[in-house]
């Protein structure tokens, strides 16, 4: 038997070793890159919060920056780039866990959620599939996103206008309105021509909807040049019809979300954030008075539209990977995904959250939106998808600005994706 005194000074040790451990927890921060206004850092910090007070000793510091999603990912670029060990966790775009991956910059998440088969089951498959590479979960779905084309319902109702199938009925329908209302400011369609990321969704959506494709299922580039010039040629009629404004090569995200918000625009492509914004926000003019309808399509085509969305990884180079790890794993519960449908009507990433009663109460138009993210098509998951977004949305937008013509710019757009696409 040994010594009781030997055990006490063991015992004495233990506790002195859980105490230090504890007190370790109790000093961990960890720091959140949570991006834009689009990506609500606002409801992000309520999440951290709530998380905080279920873990006392641990708290969270929120960065924001980056207004588009290329100007965060070339902040996060020279972050990670450097090895800085300042950023814990951080929220990445859908088309971004391959390139992160790719880099070597996240954490794989296996060890703290599970294998993929297991961690990935709840969500929708886009989802599940962007965040896995080589059969690592580089990342967690944090909330789902997809265009929607809005519209004023008042105006459509009151000019007894259907919801159109086609963009050439679009083009009727919001010139019909703009003539009938007089108001020079009022636009009949407001979409993304700046080199931003929405800009490659804007080149894809009329692409798509003639029933092509860009690349094949192994990567491989397959573009259409006569579909990929038809579908700028569509923009550009419309610009010349005066739906779509002349300075529409340099429209952003928020542009759109403003100017629908005041009244200014009849039809407008967006993400799935912008409907909270219009209906709720203070100096919104249309709270109310807003439609949602899967976007149109080239004439004898099918709707597509862009899905997107965005993801929690753990930064490769953070001290603290097992608690940012923990802290991810809530930030894409089904818990956290109720709260920021029902808060912020950002849309989930797990079906199930789409039929919760209290989401549906909270955000009734969400009992379609499941099937229109489900069904969404994803922008091209490259490890070179910092390039692939480059040429679309720089060719595109001086193709807009009618700086290239659209020929031109298809030409760029197949000679530069070759190279990386392969």
């Amino acid at each position: 038997m040994k010594n009781p005194r030997t055990l006490t000074g063991a015992l004495l040790a233990a506790l002195l070793l859980a105490g230090s451990a504890t007190h370790a927890l109790a000093d961990t921060k960890l720091r959140a890159f949570a991006g834009g206004s689009g990506q609500r850092p606002d409801l992000m910090r309520k999440l951290f919060d709530q998380y905080q007070q279920r873990n006392p000793g641990v708290t969270i510091e929120v960065e924001t920056g980056g207004a588009t999603s290329e100007l965060q990912r070339q902040y996060l670029g020279t972050v990670l780039n450097a090895k800085d060990s300042s950023i814990d966790l951080f929220m990445i775009d859908i088309v971004n866990p391959a390139q992160y991956a790719g880099a070597n910059w996240v954490e794989p998440l296996n060890a703290y959620v599970g294998e993929p088969a297991v961690a990935m089951k709840p969500y929708l498959p886009a989802y599940a599939q962007a965040n896995v590479i080589d059969g690592k979960v580089a990342a967690m779905p944090a909330f789902a996103d997809a265009m929607f084309m809005y519209y004023r319902k008042d105006l459509l109702d009151k000019y007894k206008i259907a919801e159109p199938k086609t963009w050439d009925e679009l083009a009727a329908a919001a010139k019909k309105i703009q003539q009938a209302e007089g108001d020079a400011n009022l636009q009949g369609l407001s979409i993304q021509g700046a080199p931003i990321e929405g800009a490659v969704c804007t080149f894809l959506l009329p692409y798509w909807s003639q029933g092509k494709e860009l690349n094949d299922a192994a990567g491989r580039l397959t573009l259409d040049k006569d579909a990929a010039v038809k579908g700028i040629n569509q923009w550009l009629a419309m610009v010349d019809q005066g739906v779509i404004k002349k300075n529409v090569a340099e429209v952003k995200t928020p542009d759109t979300v403003n100017e629908f918000k005041a009244g200014q625009v009849v039809f407008a492509i967006n993400w799935g954030f912008a409907w909270d914004r219009f209906n709720t926000d203070k100096d919104s003019k249309v709270s109310g008075k807003v439609g949602v309808m899967p976007l149109p399509a080239v004439a004898g085509g099918k709707s597509a539209t862009c899905l997107g969305g965005w993801q929690w990884s753990v930064s490769a180079f953070s001290k603290n990977k097992a608690e940012a790890a923990k802290l991810v794993k809530f930030l894409a519960s089904p818990e956290a995904s109720k709260f920021l449908a029902a808060e912020g009507s950002l849309l989930p990433t797990s079906l199930a959250v789409y039929q919760d009663a209290d989401v549906l109460k909270a955000v009734p138009w969400f009992k379609d939106a499941g099937a229109v993210v489900g069904a969404g098509r994803s922008r091209p998951l490259s490890r070179d998808y910092g390039q692939v977004s480059d040429v679309i949305r720089t060719s595109v937008s001086a193709a807009l600005a009618r700086t290239k013509k659209p020929e031109e710019a298809v030409a760029e757009i197949e000679s530069r994706l070759r190279r990386v696409m392969r």
